[in-house]
C-alpha cells in the first residue's frame, strides 16, 4: 500500500512516525512549506526571541501521545502549572470566569448570580453559541464575558455559531457552587484539563516538531505544494511539475483548499466546501529587555482596551525562549469580515494595548527590543450552524475515493484540534489503513455528520 501525506503538521508527522512505529515503508509526507510543524511551528527572530503561533501547551487524556512526546524530548522539558487569569474592570479574575464571580465588581457579582438563578435547565432547547450562552450561564455571565470574548476569539458572531463543539472547551458551572465561592470567598481555579503541562526546553512548541526529523526525514519532501488531487486516477501533482500516485492519501491541507484542487469532485462537495468558515489570526511577539515580571502564564482580555484576546508569557515556560536578562511574550488577535483589523498597525495597537492592561507600564515602551508579527491566514476553523451539513457531503466522497482529511483544518472540527488530537488523528490514521483499527478521535465527532460512513 502507497500511503502518501500531504502535509508535516502534526497530523501528517504524527502518522509518518507510525507509519514506520508499524515497519511499513511505503509512504512519503510532501510538505508546502520549507519547514515541519503546521500551525504548531515556532519562530525565532533575528533578536534570538523564540514566538510560538499562539499560546500552545502539551497536555492529553491519551497514553500514546504522552509516550511519544517523552521519547522525542526525553529530559528536554519542563513542567507548568497553570496560572491562568483574566484582565477586566481594572483587576485580576481567576480563570475560569464562571467559576470566580466574586473577584468582579460586587454590582457584577449580584448580575451574574441572578442571571445564572434565571437560565437554569434552559439550554438544551438552545438553537445556536449565542442561545447556549443565555441560557447556561444567563444575561449577566453571557453580557460580561462569554459573549464579548467568544467574539474576540472566533471573530463570528455567536449566534452563526453551534453549540454542539463546546464539551470540554467551556467550563460549566452549578449555581451552587458559584454561590459557595462567592459567600466563602473560595477561587477554583483548577478547572480544566491543562492545569499542568510540558513545554519543550529548547525551541518552543516547534521544538517537538523539529525532533520528528531522525524518523520521518528519509520520507518527507519540503517546499513541495499540491495543487492538484486526482481522486479517480489516485495521483497528485505539484507545484513544481511534478506527481505521485498514492493507494492511500492523507491530506492535512485546509479542507476548503483540498476541495479546490480535487478533480472531478461533483458540485455538491465543492459548494459545500465553500459553506465552512474559518478566522484568521495575527499573533504578536513582544521581547523586553528585563527579567520575567509575573509567574502568569498567560491572561484573556474580554473587554475593549486591548485588541488582543490572549496574551502568553512564552518566556515563564522555558529560560531558552528569550535572552539572558529578557521576557518575551505572545498576543492573540482574530480577524474575518466581521471582526477586520488591519495588520499594519496591529504591533503599535498591540503595544497599547499592553500598556492599558498593565501588562506592560509606560517606561517598558524603551525596553522593547524585539517586535515580531506572525501573520496567520487560517487559525481556527470555526464550528458554524452549517458546518456538520457541509462535512457530510464532502467526507464521505472523499473517503469513498480512499481520501482521508484529517488533522485541525483537514477533520475542520475545532473540537478535536488540538496538537494531542491532531497528531493522534495521524497514529490513528497509520492504525486504520493498514490495520482496519477505528478512528477514536476523529470517529466520535465524524458521527455527528457521517452515520453510517464507517463501519
Amino acid at each position: 500500500m502507497k500511503v502518501v501525506i500531504l502535509g508535516a503538521g502534526p497530523t501528517g508527522l504524527g502518522a509518518g512516525y507510525r507509519l514506520r512505529e508499524l515497519g511499513h515503508d511505503d509512504w512519503h509526507i510532501y510538505e508546502a512549506s520549507d519547514h515541519v510543524g503546521g500551525l504548531a511551528a515556532s519562530v525565532t527572530s533575528p533578536n534570538g526571541f523564540v514566538y510560538d503561533t499562539g499560546g500552545h501547551v502539551m497536555f492529553s487524556r491519551y497514553p500514546y501521545f504522552h509516550e511519544l512526546v517523552d521519547r522525542l524530548l526525553g529530559d528536554d522539558y519542563t513542567r507548568i502549572a497553570r496560572e491562568s487569569w483574566i484582565w477586566m474592570q481594572q483587576r485580576w479574575v481567576p480563570y475560569p470566569f464562571q467559576n470566580n464571580l466574586r473577584a468582579l465588581e460586587r454590582e457584577s457579582v449580584l448580575e451574574c448570580l441572578l442571571g445564572l438563578a434565571a437560565s437554569r435547565g434552559a439550554a438544551a432547547d438552545a438553537r445556536n453559541f449565542g442561545e447556549w450562552m443565555l441560557a447556561t450561564f444567563g444575561e449577566g455571565i453571557t453580557r460580561l464575558f462569554m459573549r464579548p470574548y467568544n467574539f474576540k476569539v472566533w471573530a463570528h458572531p455567536a449566534e452563526l455559531m453551534s453549540k454542539d463543539w463546546i464539551a470540554d472547551r467551556v467550563s460549566v458551572v452549578s449555581l451552587e457552587s458559584v454561590l459557595r465561592n462567592v459567600i466563602l470567598g473560595e477561587d477554583d481555579a483548577s478547572w480544566g484539563p491543562n492545569n499542568s503541562f510540558k513545554f519543550p526546553l529548547y525551541g518552543g512548541t516547534g521544538g517537538l516538531y523539529e525532533r520528528f526529523h531522525p524518523y520521518v526525514d528519509d520520507h518527507l519532501s519540503l517546499d513541495k505544494r499540491a495543487v492538484a488531487v486526482d481522486a479517480t486516477a489516485r495521483v497528485v501533482r505539484f507545484a513544481d511539475g511534478a506527481e505521485t500516485s498514492y493507494d492511500v492519501l492523507l491530506s492535512t491541507m485546509p479542507l476548503t483548499q483540498l476541495a479546490r484542487i480535487l478533480t472531478g469532485a461533483p458540485d455538491d462537495v465543492r459548494e459545500a466546501a465553500q459553506d465552512l468558515c474559518w478566522n484568521s489570526g495575527l499573533f504578536v511577539g513582544i521581547g523586553v529587555r528585563r527579567e520575567e515580571p509575573t509567574d502568569k502564564c498567560w491572561v484573556y482580555f474580554p473587554e475593549e482596551d486591548a485588541p488582543f484576546y490572549r496574551v502568553t508569557y512564552l518566556s515563564r515556560y522555558s529560560p531558552h525562549m528569550a535572552p539572558a536578562g529578557h521576557f518575551c511574550l505572545v498576543t492573540e488577535t482574530s480577524r474575518s469580515a466581521y471582526k477586520p483589523v488591519d495588520p499594519a498597525t496591529i504591533i503599535d495597537d498591540t503595544i497599547d494595548g499592553l500598556i492599558a492592561t498593565r501588562i506592560l507600564a509606560e517606561e517598558d515602551r524603551d525596553l522593547i527590543v524585539d517586535r515580531t508579527l506572525i501573520d496567520v491566514p487560517m487559525a481556527y476553523p470555526v464550528p458554524t450552524l452549517g458546518r456538520d451539513r457541509a462535512l457530510s457531503a464532502i467526507q464521505p466522497w472523499l473517503m469513498d475515493r480512499g481520501i482521508f482529511s484529517r488533522g485541525r483544518f483537514g477533520a475542520w472540527l475545532y473540537e478535536i484540534g488540538n496538537m494531542d488530537h491532531s497528531i493522534m488523528q495521524g497514529v490513528e490514521f497509520a492504525d486504520h489503513v493498514l490495520h482496519g483499527a477505528e478512528e477514536t478521535v476523529w470517529l466520535p465527532a465524524g458521527d455527528l455528520v457521517l452515520a453510517g460512513v464507517h463501519a
